[in-house]
């Protein structure tokens, strides 16, 4: 079932990004009719689609593009949108809302200058940050999303600051993945080894906003498992995890041509079930199936071949590992990976081999390298996981807060056993008696100054 689906409804482009994955900026010679989009809503309705992000290029620069938003709204599914913000008026706001559109994320990519340089416009920077706050003057939840690379990696804690203090209620970070305009400026692109300080400044990050009422969305690209792991994937009170990628199961992406994807980010050569001129949205869902990642076969290669945690992740995020070598299974960027081998004196490097061609959503080709600390190439055997796979259900060490199979007595990470109750830290366990205690002093003197009985009962435990 395509719950939530990625609509590029136009190319047509107003900016010129550096890492645009699409190659956005023309329109498409073929990009469905006005007719034939608002057929493909009601097929997706039909469908039990309950979310559509409409995006570009920069989808408000096609004229029929708020008639599309009504529609998808009228059948009762919510519509967001995902924008430059590049003349992204309030007028153009305000029409939005009353189309039914309730959510709109900004792009922010750095600040100012870094922001302009990477969008290739001056003046965009400033125009993101004007949309948020008219977002939230309008009545439309304002978010942002964050690519993040070599360049915006440093300044994650000023973009925290600058779109809070804008009003953004949520920002959804991922990475800057090789395809199109970022295999051109690949020196921009992250290291494998990176991951670990990118993961690490997001989740302090995370809680920064959790207390501010902000939320940090970790998207698809960032991960997998470790210690931040049980905080920003659960969405309520119920611990949850990395489930493995959703492409072409409750996720599906569809091309302004009308081309059906199982992704809105991968490649059509691979990913494609067809084109909603020739294929209902059911037919091409069918053609999909045995291209997800619980039934292509792919049983994994280099550490992701060999994780504990294959069973469950199965690579992370397609759209990271295939636009590296052509296809899925082996991701570099993934946190546990990363941390394990850094424990060893060992990371992953990336390099580009080869460039990709001049069209949307192509890939070049990179080779991952093992390295030691040192620089010196390592030898694949050695960068593997020591932990066997594990099928069933996961579930929190008690200990150390990694994630460890329900069915094995021992943490396999901290050898702690399954039962072991939490140890009580006896210095915070103080702390917290010594603020009750101040409080109730409070309470009994704000008593005494009011003339009130119960001044000088203490509070019971």
């Amino acid at each position: 079932m395509p719950v939530h689906v990625v609509w590029e409804i136009t190319l047509a482009c107003n900016l010129k990004c550096g890492h645009c994955g699409s190659r956005a900026g023309k329109r498409r010679a073929n990009e469905l009719s006005t007719l034939e989009c608002l057929d493909v809503v009601r097929q997706l309705a039909a469908a039990g689609t309950r979310e559509i992000t409409l995006i570009g290029g920069e989808a408000y620069l096609r004229r029929d593009w708020l008639e599309i938003a009504a529609e998808i709204a009228r059948l009762g599914m919510h519509c967001g949108l995902q924008t430059g913000a590049r003349g992204l008026t309030r007028e153009r706001i305000e029409a939005a809302y009353a189309a039914g559109v309730r959510a709109i994320g900004v792009s922010v990519d750095g600040l100012r200058d870094l922001h302009d340089r990477l969008r290739g416009v001056p003046g965009s920077h400033d125009q993101a940050i004007r949309a948020i706050r008219d977002i939230s003057d309008v009545g439309i939840e304002p978010g942002v999303n964050t690519q993040i690379n070599a360049l915006s990696m440093p300044q994650l804690p000023l973009i925290f600051d600058e779109i809070t203090a804008a009003g953004a209620k949520y920002w959804q970070v991922q990475l800057t993945v090789a395809m199109g305009n970022a295999v051109d400026n690949s020196a921009m692109l992250l290291q494998p080894h990176q991951i670990i300080d990118v993961v690490d400044n997001l989740a302090e990050l995370y809680h920064r906003g959790r207390d501010i009422g902000f939320r940090v969305l970790p998207g698809n690209s960032i991960g997998y498992f470790g210690r931040h792991e049980p905080h920003w994937r659960s969405l309520s009170s119920e611990i949850t995890h990395w489930e493995g990628c959703t492409a072409g199961e409750t996720t599906l992406g569809l091309e302004a041509d009308g081309t059906i994807k199982s992704c809105p980010s991968l490649p059509k050569s691979h990913y494609a079930g067809g084109e909603s001129r020739s294929v209902s949205i059911d037919e091409a869902l069918r053609n999909l199936s045995h291209r997800t990642v619980r039934r292509d076969g792919n049983r994994g290669r280099s550490f992701c071949g060999s994780c504990y945690y294959w069973n469950t992740c199965r690579g992370g995020c397609t759209w990271v590992s295939h636009v590296l070598e052509s296809r899925r299974g082996d991701n570099p960027y993934c946190y546990y990976r990363a941390t394990t081998l850094a424990r060893r004196g060992l990371r992953e490097k990336i390099v580009k081999v080869a460039d990709a061609p001049d069209e949307p959503f192509a890939v070049g080709r990179f080779k991952v390298r093992l390295e030691r600390a040192d620089g010196s190439i390592a030898p694949r055997s050695i960068g593997l996981d020591d932990k066997r796979r594990k099928r069933g259900r996961l579930i929190l060490c008690p200990s150390c807060d990694e994630y460890m199979s329900s069915a094995e007595r021992q943490c396999p990470h901290c050898g702690a056993a399954k039962d072991t109750k939490p140890a009580v830290d006896e210095t915070l366990q103080r702390a917290v008696q010594m603020s009750i205690d101040e409080m109730e002093r409070h309470g009994r003197r704000i008593l005494e100054i009011a003339g009130l009985p119960g001044a000088e009962t203490s509070s019971p435990e």
